[in-house]
């Protein structure tokens, strides 16, 4: 069961079934991430084929862990698989 985690708190966990594994990032889907750790970020980036793609900071333990996670709200077709999924970088330690 994959997990994200990061200042030793889970933020994220889900089935395998539950998974989508791009570009060797597990994205999980919003639902499954604890939205408490969660905020918004102005950050935008594009790319060719997924699209454009919005971050989140993550707050644990009053520690902020800049732009550390990103999603596709409204992904490429090439992408379709990963709306509504999250991902996660800078730390954040990701368990299979």
């Amino acid at each position: 069961m994959p997990k994200a985690i990061w200042n030793g708190v889970v933020i994220a966990e889900a089935g395998d079934d539950e998974v989508e594994i791009v570009e060797s990032n597990i994205y999980f889907p919003l639902a499954k991430v604890d939205p408490q750790y969660l905020r918004s970020s102005s950050r935008v980036t594009s790319c060719l084929w997924k699209g454009k793609a919005n971050y989140y900071h993550i707050t644990v333990g009053g520690k902020v862990n800049q732009d550390a996670a990103w999603t596709y709200r409204q992904p490429l077709d090439a992408a379709k698989q990963i709306a509504g999924h999250v991902a996660f970088w800078r730390g954040v330690v990701v368990q299979r």
